[in-house]
């Protein structure tokens, strides 16, 4: 039952701890003290260590740390055409912390060009040997989903239905041009979704003047839309992520609210779903995956925190969900990145290497 090709029976999320080198070399980048050229050097090195560490812990699937990137998604907008970063007011909320003051808005019509991390994929593809090297990108609903119709310029997209069109065409165009770097797996991360299973979140969304379970609807037409031509050798998952920040979380409530449209409808190949505490509910929505259709990657060890898991414990965990979708289309991973903005998880590198050490450790006695 092991699984040879994406996603794997051990995977991991995408982020890792930025080792020291990074810091310094990005301090002092801002500080002008090296070029961008010695800047990537810098990276490109590290990068190679981590990608040789996923294989030494027993990965068959490696990432570039999102090492080049301070942020999991905002580094990604940035290279999209009619997209602008700005100053916000505040940042976002944690549970009891605050991340930079950054928004994006939309100034202009949607579109995927030249877009930097093509290259920084073929990168991390040149070094990955018989490794499967995975790109992650954020889901298009996250674009949306925060500023909502305030961050979309009216001049540009009167009409919301030519955005929505626009934001799955520019998904699309973005994964036909990963696929063309060599690309054969593609993250999609995704914050919204885990929102929209928040009773707190669902009521901010509701007084803001949208209905929760029609984003849901919507959210799930642009994926699809984007997925449309999706060349048959290249997977395609989806990462439910509740929140990661300096191993905070903001999004509490199990998948039933949204279960049926994400699981039931949603043509992604597999859901990387969070799973490592009692936020994120039990089991029982997994009832909607489809059978034999997708693969469920469990995010069942928490990169929250140092602190190792009982294998035994995992595996009985694996046996409880396998009550609701066959084990064969189960998969293990930790339940999130390590840094999924450049400060990082309150771990060390070391807990971080046995927790995926763990993972496959598992894997290979489960599987």
């Amino acid at each position: 039952m092991q699984r040879h090709q994406a996603p794997f029976r051990a995977d991991v999320v995408g982020s890792f701890l930025r080792p020291d080198t990074i810091k310094q070399a990005r301090q002092q980048f801002a500080q002008g003290s090296i070029n961008a050229q010695q800047l990537r050097a810098v990276e490109n090195e590290a990068i190679r260590q981590v990608v040789q560490q996923q294989c030494e812990c027993g990965l068959h699937v490696v990432t570039d740390g999102e090492f080049r990137r301070a942020w999991w998604h905002f580094d990604f907008f940035d290279g999209l055409q009619g997209v602008e970063r700005y100053d916000a007011d505040k940042g976002i909320q944690f549970n009891g912390v605050q991340t930079k003051a950054h928004g994006v808005r939309v100034t202009g019509k949607l579109g995927f060009g030249d877009h930097p991390m093509l290259e920084d994929f073929v990168y991390l593809k040149s070094i990955s040997g018989n490794a499967q090297p995975k790109m992650t990108i954020p889901s298009p609903s996250v674009l949306h989903f925060r500023g909502g119709r305030k961050d979309i310029d009216a001049t540009v997209y009167p009409d919301l239905v030519d955005y929505f069109d626009d934001l799955a065409t520019t998904w699309r165009d973005a994964i036909h041009a990963f696929y063309a770097a060599g690309c054969r797996y593609l993250q999609l991360d995704d914050t919204v979704w885990a929102y929209l299973c928040s009773d707190d979140q669902r009521r901010q969304i509701i007084e803001r003047g949208e209905d929760p379970d029609e984003l849901a609807r919507i959210y799930a037409r642009v994926l699809n839309k984007a997925l449309e031509g999706k060349p048959a050798d290249l997977t395609i998952g989806l990462h439910v992520c509740r929140g990661n920040f300096r191993s905070t979380w903001i999004s509490e409530g199990g998948y039933e609210p949204v279960a049926e449209v994400l699981f039931g409808s949603v043509n992604v190949d597999a859901f990387y779903l969070e799973y490592d505490n009692d936020r994120s509910g039990d089991f029982a929505p997994l009832r909607f995956i489809r059978p034999g259709k997708q693969q469920v990657v469990l995010g069942l060890i928490t990169t929250k925190n140092g602190e190792l898991e009982n294998p035994e414990g995992i595996k009985a965990r694996l046996q409880e969900a396998a009550k609701y979708v066959d084990l064969r289309q189960l998969c293990l991973s930790p339940q999130c990145g390590f840094a999924s903005t450049e400060e990082g998880n309150t771990l060390t590198a070391e807990q971080q290497w046995d927790k995926v050490r763990l993972v496959t450790q598992i894997a290979q006695e489960v599987w």
